[in-house]
């Protein structure tokens, strides 16, 4: 854990992610990495120089999962937890029968987040993307759009009036599977039926088999997203 710890304290100074009087909301769905974000933020409030509140929000998307374990994880932390009830599946796979549902299901669970976070007074909202996310989120921008980008650490959404932090970018996926092994953390299995069938999939599995042959290569792509003093870009208006 105290590896993780230093990586996400990292990201914090770095980013300048936490300020004095924050009230944060932490997405938990019950997986290992929004498990193991409330723990490192909840270890994080206890010797952080910034004096934040901390809470954790839990939308049911209505798959018929058991969330009661996050609700005693919470406990535990001695986190405040809510549960969220939604419609999300019926809407993103009954009414609107989605091909490629992650989108649109991303994007329901995160206008309820952030809408919920408003509500209880928060002013920023913490998300578990970690190291393979952004990498991953890179790579899909340039394979199917045609774009460099990736999600920022940190976001103001203006409409929102809300700032979405994520402070796991430095945290490599499997350091989180190993730790949330060795720790049993009560992670919910996802019930969705598109789970393991994405395109995030595809590349996730793709960047794993290209970095057996090419040692640090997500390290390597990682460095890409912060040397804005190396971007070389064609410009046509330069020729």
């Amino acid at each position: 854990m105290q590896k993780l710890l230093s990586k996400f304290r990292k990201a914090i100074n770095d980013f300048k992610l936490i300020e004095n009087d924050d009230k944060i909301a932490v997405g938990l769905s019950g997986g290992k990495d929004s498990i193991t974000l409330l723990k490192l933020m909840s270890t994080y409030k206890i010797f952080s120089p910034e004096k934040f509140e901390l809470i954790a929000i839990t939308i049911d998307p209505g798959t018929g999962a058991d969330f009661s374990p996050m609700e005693k994880l919470c406990n535990d932390l001695n986190v405040e937890f809510h549960l969220i009830k939604s419609d999300i599946k019926e809407i993103v796979f009954d009414i609107r029968k989605e091909k490629n549902p992650c989108s649109l299901c991303a994007n329901l669970r995160r206008g309820i987040l952030n809408d919920t976070a408003k509500t209880l007074g928060c002013n920023k909202v913490s998300l578990g993307h970690h190291k393979n996310d952004a990498i991953e989120t890179l790579i899909m921008s340039m394979f199917y759009e045609g774009r460099i980008n990736s999600f920022s650490p940190k976001t103001y959404l203006d409409r929102k009036d809300i700032t979405v932090i994520r402070p796991m970018v430095y945290i490599d996926e499997l350091d989180i599977k190993s730790n949330a092994k060795k720790n049993n953390f009560p992670i919910i299995e996802n019930p969705c039926p598109a789970n393991g069938f994405t395109k995030r999939q595809y590349i996730k599995d793709l960047l794993y088999s290209l970095e057996k042959d090419i040692p640090g290569l997500k390290n390597h792509l990682l460095t890409s997203l912060t040397n804005t003093t190396q971007l070389s870009i064609w410009d046509k208006n330069k020729f």
